[in-house]
Order: C-alpha cells, then sequence, then structure tokens
C-alpha cells in the first residue's frame, strides 16, 4: 500500500448496529494514526445514527440501497459522488464485492480489505484475516493496524448524544410520571433473530419482581417492529411499567441509558450503546459468543450465559426450544443485582 501523508480516507462500513458500534474503536485508531486526514463513513442509513457526532470522522456518506442507491443507476449515482470526493484510500470493513467495486471504479487508488476470493483482485493490499477467534471490534482494529489486540480500553465502543435528545428525555420521563430520584430500570427486550431473546414471561416476572421489591420505575425500549412482543410481555405483568417501544431514536435511547440505574438486554445493538453509557448492565447471552459480540467495558456490566451443551455461537434459527436463553432464570438477574447491589430497596 502506498503511504501518503495527508490521506483522504473513505471508511466503507459494515450492516448493523452492533458492528458498526464495534467498528468505532478502529476509527479512533484511525485518526489517531492520521490526525491531520479527512476521515468518511460510507454507512448503510440505518446505522447512520450511530456515527453521527462521532469526533474522530469528518463525513457520512449515506448509503440507501433502497431508493438513491438502488440499481445500476443509483450504484452509478455513488459512484460519481465518491470519485468527486477524491478519496485515496478505503478501508473496507464491509466484505462485499460489490462495495470493493464502487471503490475501485470510484478511483481510489489504495483499497484495503480482509480478502475473499471473488474480491482479492480488486484489493491493492487484501489482508487475511487473523487466525483465531477475536472480537468484533478487534477484528476491525486488525484491518487497521495488522494487530491483535483484547484490551478493552482500545476497543470500546463511542457513542454520543447531544443536549436535545436528552432534553427529549426528560420531557417523555416527566410525562410518564418520573421523577428526580426515582429508580430507574430499562429493559431492552430485543434481538435482531428470536433465538437471542429471552421469553416473555421471563421479562414479565423479572419486571414485576423489580418494581415490586426494589420500587422502581421501569421502562420496556424497543423498535416499532418489536411493539406487539413488549405489549405481549406488559400484558403478562401484575404491576405497570412504562412503554417507550418505538418512541425514541437511538440517540434518545442514548439518553434514556445514561440516566438508568440498571439496563438489561439481551444481544443486540442497543445493549452497546447501553454498555457505552457506563451504567450498570445485564446482559442475556444465548446462542452468540460473547468472545466475538459481548459487551467492551471493564466496569459495570455483568454477562449472563449458560452452558446447554450447544456449540456457540449457535446459528440454528429452527431450534425448536431456545433452550440457551430459557436456561437463565429470573433468579440468575435477581441474584446479579442483589450481588452488585446495584439497586437499593426504596423503604
Amino acid at each position: 500500500m502506498t503511504m501518503i501523508k495527508n490521506k483522504r480516507i473513505l471508511v466503507v462500513e459494515v450492516n448493523w448496529l452492533g458492528d458498526v458500534l464495534f467498528s468505532t474503536a478502529a476509527l479512533r485508531q484511525l485518526r489517531k494514526m492520521y490526525p491531520e486526514s479527512y476521515i468518511a463513513c460510507l454507512v448503510h442509513k440505518r446505522c447512520r445514527e450511530v456515527l453521527e457526532g462521532n469526533d474522530y470522522i469528518n463525513e457520512i456518506i449515506v448509503l440507501d440501497e433502497e431508493k438513491n442507491h438502488r440499481g445500476l443507476f443509483g450504484k452509478l449515482g455513488l459512484i460519481r459522488q465518491l470519485k468527486a470526493k477524491n478519496f485515496d484510500t478505503a478501508y473496507l470493513f464491509h466484505r462485499s464485492f460489490t462495495r470493493t467495486l464502487i471503490c475501485y471504479l470510484s478511483g481510489i487508488k489504495n483499497r484495503i480489505g480482509y480478502v475473499t476470493a471473488k474480491r482479492k483482485f480488486l484489493l491493492t493490499d487484501a489482508v487475511s484475516p487473523p487466525g483465531e477467534v477475536i472480537h468484533r471490534a478487534a477484528y476491525y482494529m486488525y484491518l487497521i493496524t495488522r494487530k491483535i489486540t483484547d484490551k478493552k480500553e482500545e476497543l470500546h465502543c463511542s457513542f454520543s448524544f447531544n443536549r436535545y435528545n436528552r432534553e427529549y428525555i426528560n420531557n417523555i420521563l416527566q410525562g410518564e410520571g418520573i421523577n428526580l430520584g426515582d429508580k430507574l430500570v430499562v429493559i431492552h427486550t430485543a434481538g435482531n433473530w428470536l433465538q437471542k431473546r429471552w421469553p416473555k414471561e421471563y421479562f414479565a416476572k423479572l419486571a414485576d419482581k423489580l418494581i415490586k421489591h426494589y420500587k422502581v420505575k421501569l421502562i420496556f425500549t424497543g423498535a416499532e417492529k418489536e411493539k406487539a412482543h413488549i405489549s405481549d410481555i406488559i400484558s403478562l405483568m401484575k404491576e405497570t411499567a412504562i412503554n417507550l417501544c418505538a418512541r425514541t431514536s437511538l440517540k434518545e435511547l442514548g439518553a434514556l441509558f445514561q440516566g438508568a440505574d440498571l439496563i438489561i438486554s439481551g444481544d443486540s445493538g442497543p445493549l452497546h450503546i447501553a454498555v457505552a453509557s457506563q451504567r450498570p448492565t445485564i446482559a442475556l447471552f444465548g446462542p452468540t459468543d460473547q468472545k466475538i459480540t459481548g459487551p467492551l467495558a471493564t466496569k459495570n456490566i455483568s454477562v449472563l450465559q449458560k452452558d446447554v451443551g450447544c456449540v456457540i455461537p449457535c446459528y440454528d434459527v429452527n431450534c425448536p426450544d431456545n433452550r440457551c436463553m430459557s436456561a437463565i432464570s429470573v433468579q440468575d438477574v435477581l441474584d446479579c443485582i442483589e450481588k452488585n447491589k446495584w439497586l437499593e430497596i426504596k423503604k
């Protein structure tokens, strides 16, 4: 790869919230290596919020494959857009052949990415993946540094929000009767596939116990597609919970997490936003490997995962009983809270 002092760098991002969050450590390292360079990220529109306000990049280029960049003419438009920006270096976190071809046709001289059979000839620096299992954040970092690290202080995620996001959340909480000084627990139930979800009845039972025993105000969060799921959980409860499903953006969710006394979440993008908030967080893991996608924090985090004899990670979408998640009991979560003294009983 030709070294350039004043780089114009394009980072071709991955497609999922959690993975984009994990990549922010590599972006931080890239800025450290090239403090005077112009760094832009090409990112899918659903992940744009993850990078908005990130101090390590100069520009976000939104990839809209459903509309503006759909089909041949859309791709040609994107190529023209990138060519006009005169990037000289591209780091391809995404392994897509199409996106690599777009970088090639955009005239980006140096193209660095993990080698695959289909796109090897399009890369000027085809990097062989690390020969061991490493965390996803370390995987993106390795493409930048060619060194493996497991130091959480180097791999932690960056996520920011502003005072308007805080004000929005404060207004919502006030409207829901939550006052300053109330103990607040936030539960995020979703995973991006069903096998990563804790059973509905477990969430309902846990929520009831937290409200009754710890006298907390309890909030459920989720995206639009989780509305029915969360409504089902609340219908199983005896106590009263607050449903903020589809009422917050990612930035507002981050502001909500920062004000919480405890966050409970499955393996999801929002879990890592919670971890970035540095608030006490319990992560519920089942079919996924926490060594690869687990939370990156040195404090205020507890991961609950049971060995049920399955190979992890497991991608059996037809699993009949989801036993890895069912094996985590409500009492396991309560014991974790008690052990860490994360909630005090309100008299």
